[in-house]
């Protein structure tokens, strides 16, 4: 099975590239101009391009099975960069997918995507404009899981016995989660049929009960009904 990352060479999007490699997936990596691959990731096939550039976007997904978009704005003086990312590069992304025929895409947002009063928006207004991208997917045609992490946070010690907490939307506010386990919540995704069409909020602790994806959306219907 071949999968293509977006943001790829960023601190999620390659930890989802090594969590895919390390499965026996084909990856190919989407990158925009300027990424430097980490050293682990450059036998993977690279595109860079522009998210506005349709035709580079769909070449790249071209026999692509599923598309994990880890695209965001950095931080920056321009405050347009959440909206040109977060929302329209999303945006390009699925309209790209529905064309080539890529089916399957799993968006890494953001714990409160959506929420006015919370302090990230005075930064480019970036929980809202992550809505708008996490909204283009869901009103596609697509097989679409959206991943809301937590904080995120570098560590890669200690993990081992750190469980996730799967939710429902808008159901966590401010836990934290390691980028690993974020990469790795993506990859269950991807194998976890229940997960389309839900968006799944992630955070991680060692307090928390250890459970699977799976087991956690079946609590998230019995809640909905």
């Amino acid at each position: 099975m071949k999968i293509a990352i977006s943001g790829a060479s960023g601190k999620t999007g390659s930890r989802i590239a090594e969590e895919a490699l390390a499965k026996g997936y084909e990856v190919s990596l989407i990158l925009r101009k300027g990424s430097v691959v980490p050293e682990n990731l450059k036998k993977c096939t690279q595109h860079v391009l522009s998210l506005s550039d349709s035709q580079a976007l769909k070449a790249a997904l071209e026999n692509c099975s599923a598309l994990f978009i880890a695209t965001g704005a950095r931080p920056s003086i321009d405050l347009t960069g959440p909206a040109r990312v977060d929302a329209w590069g999303v945006k390009r992304q699925v309209e790209a997918c529905e064309q080539v025929g890529t089916k399957r895409v799993i968006l890494v947002s953001s714990l409160c995507a959506g929420r006015w009063q919370h302090p990230l928006n005075l930064f480019g207004l970036i929980l809202i404009w992550k809505r708008i991208g996490e909204r283009a997917l869901e009103e596609s045609k697509l097989d679409w899981t959206v991943i809301r992490p937590g904080g995120l946070n570098e560590r890669e010690e200690d993990i081992a016995d750190e469980n996730i907490r799967y939710t429902g939307a808008d159901m966590q506010e401010d836990a934290y989660i390691p980028r690993r386990l974020v990469a790795r919540s993506c990859m269950e995704a991807l194998n976890t049929v229940s997960s389309i069409g839900q968006i799944v909020e992630v955070t991680s602790d060692k307090t928390y009960q250890r459970t699977t994806m799976k087991e956690a959306i079946k609590g998230f219907r019995t809640k909905a009904s």
